[in-house]
């Protein structure tokens, strides 16, 4: 009747520990899914963003000896350096 009953305990902690494993792994994949989820999106609005774009002044408003003013957008307003 021991015996009978170890095996019985035996399979019954197998068959738990079976369960706690399923369950745990399908936690960790659910939050691995959502996790690449959230990092494509993040990645696809990065590039969504509109990219600064360097803007230059004419060379014939210049007066003589004088270098050419650097202007560029930096996505929160125009900078010109004189």
């Amino acid at each position: 009747m021991q015996r009978i009953r170890s095996i019985v305990f035996t399979i019954l902690a197998m068959m738990i520990a079976g369960a706690t494993f399923l369950f745990a792994a399908s936690v960790g994949l659910a939050i691995a899914g959502i996790v690449s989820v959230l990092m494509i999106g993040s990645m696809l609005a990065a590039k969504l963003q509109p990219a600064p774009v360097r803007a230059t002044a004419r060379n014939d408003r210049r007066a003589p000896g004088q270098r050419e003013p650097r202007i560029w957008n930096d996505g929160r307003g125009t900078i010109i350096d004189l």
